[in-house]
């Protein structure tokens, strides 16, 4: 399970490519916190990938990481100004940018990539299977918002195949079942509640902090 693959390698390990789905949400502010505590170590490259939907509205949220690297006391606060683009002057610090120094604080040799891109036509889940891809994606991390359908029954689609017509599906329950990848949606509970995780072979695994 994706919990130990970085406490289970050393410097020798190979490199791998784990991708972080960045949003300006909680959800995704404690997946990347998980990566960066768990799932990553120095040689390894964390991309960034923020699929942008052109007709979604603009949001601002205030987001706590603490950082395992900067010492048990270090909390970082983050201003995360949605929506896709640099945020305009006065909006606040461009959410993606604020993602990037958190990675470099915490892992300052390791190769950190922000890629931002629209749909495109294509839904959000498929947009981001198919750059896992083309990027050579070893793991993804992608936070979790679990509604009680999707914690019980899960969605299951062909790989390739659309959601479109598909109502409340959710795009991390579609890219742990598709990804040829492996793939990790992250709960976080609390500030020191740890991390409810899932992915294709475990499902509600419950991580300490």
């Amino acid at each position: 399970m994706a919990q130990g693959m970085a406490s289970n390698r050393n410097a020798s390990a190979e490199a791998r490519k784990v991708m972080v789905v960045a949003d300006p949400t909680r959800e995704s502010a404690g997946a990347l916190q998980y990566a960066l505590s768990h799932a990553v170590i120095e040689q390894d490259e964390l991309i960034l990938l923020h699929v942008e939907n052109p007709s979604s509205w603009r949001n601002t949220i205030s987001t706590f990481l603490k950082m395992p690297s900067l010492g048990s006391s270090a909390t970082v606060s983050l201003e995360f100004g949605g929506g896709g683009g640099a945020a305009a002057e006065g909006e606040g610090v461009d959410f993606l940018e604020e993602m990037k120094h958190i990675c470099r604080a915490s892992q300052p040799k390791m190769k950190v990539r922000a890629v931002r891109v629209e749909m495109d036509g294509k839904d959000r889940a498929t947009t981001i299977l198919s750059l896992s891809k083309t990027y050579g994606v070893d793991v993804i991390v992608i936070g979790q918002k679990r509604s009680i359908s999707s914690a019980l029954l899960g969605y299951k689609r062909p790989v390739g195949g659309s959601m479109k017509g598909m109502k409340a599906i959710d795009t991390a329950e579609y890219l742990i079942q598709n990804s040829t990848c492996t793939c990790v949606s992250v709960q976080r509970k609390g500030q020191n509640g740890g991390y409810v995780l899932n992915s294709k072979t475990h499902r509600n695994f419950w991580l300490l902090a």
